[in-house]
């Protein structure tokens, strides 16, 4: 299985518009976050790639790149690792209740 996300880049803040974000999602089967999140950025007509475990990543390229993640989804917008489903549903009320930019404090 070739990986092609094992280099770190550098993580920086989300700072794109709704339509305009790179979102990729690092799921699993039988996940109903991840499986949540999909459909949210669905119904807010965002786009997004996909990375399954077991097809497109191991476990331990996942730790690699994010070596606290204990749980799925974890998803990355911009290249900034935002955290699961209750993060993303909480920047996109942000983004459209507050008409700002989310940022993660950190």
């Amino acid at each position: 299985m070739g990986l092609k996300f094992l280099k770190r880049k550098k993580l920086r803040r989300p700072t794109r518009r709704l339509n305009r974000m790179h979102v990729t999602i690092y799921s699993k089967d039988g996940c109903s976050h991840c499986m949540s999140a999909k459909l949210l950025l669905t119904n807010k007509g965002i786009g997004f790639k996909e990375q399954k475990l077991g097809e497109d990543f191991t476990r331990e390229a996942l730790l690699e790149m994010f070596p606290s993640a204990k749980s799925f989804p974890i998803i990355v917008v911009d290249g900034f690792n935002i955290g699961g489903f209750s993060q993303l549903k909480e920047m996109l009320e942000s983004q459209t209740n507050d008409s700002k930019k989310f940022l993660i404090e950190g």
